[in-house]
């Protein structure tokens, strides 16, 4: 069921006026965190042929699109604004359905041309941050996003958590991997891509993501 909050118009109280500059200095930290995760997973991700590591660090590059549109939702006239936040909340419903067509791709791509991820103890060590870390910012914002009523920022948290989720994940597929179960790989990596879809559903539908 929608979270009705998310539809209210919300008042220009003290506390609201609080609560949006905090969800902007959250977003703003995340994109600092998420500069250095897409870099160094890419560059793990590519030297061990990991689909699901490189899914995984280029939904960093997702995320930080919706921490921008979290940040111009929140800034200047827009701030109490409902007009922005359903732009923003379907802004950030679009940047959830650009990776599941990449990761689908490089999927039957790799597996036509038989390759195999390797182990990569870069991309073990930055997974492993991101499990602890981004369910802490995802909390966070959901928590933000419905004292703001904001759809918009419940969805940036939404992608945090996908992200710790899509972490462990691919921490299981790099270990597994150790193993000889070469296949795990691209099958997180096609889950991620489903998971995607659905929350981009949700969030362009306006509803709460529940995780």
């Amino acid at each position: 069921m929608p979270d009705q909050r998310i539809h209210e118009r919300p008042a220009a109280s003290a506390d609201w006026l609080r609560a949006a500059r905090a969800a902007r200095a959250l977003s703003v930290a995340t994109l600092a965190w998420l500069g250095v995760e897409s870099t160094l997973g890419l560059a793990a991700g590519l030297s061990a042929h990991s689909v699901a590591l490189i899914g995984w660090a280029l939904s960093a590059l997702v995320e930080a699109a919706a921490s921008l549109i979290v940040l111009w939702r929140f800034t200047g006239a827009r701030t109490l604004s409902p007009s922005a936040e359903t732009s923003a909340r379907r802004a950030v419903a679009v940047s959830f359905w650009l990776l599941a067509p990449y990761l689908v791709v490089h999927v039957a791509h790799d597996l036509g041309e038989g390759q195999r991820a390797a182990p990569s103890a870069l991309g073990i060590v930055v997974t492993a941050f991101s499990l602890v870390s981004m369910p802490v910012l995802g909390m966070a914002k959901r928590r933000l996003g419905r004292r703001l009523a904001s759809a918009a920022t419940s969805g940036e948290g939404a992608q945090n958590l996908l992200c710790g989720a899509m972490a462990a994940g691919v921490l299981a597929g790099l270990w597994l991997n150790t193993m000889g179960c070469w296949w795990v790989d691209p099958v997180v990596a096609l889950v991620l891509a489903a998971v995607a879809v659905r929350e981009g559903r949700r969030a362009w539908r306006g509803n709460a993501c529940a995780h």
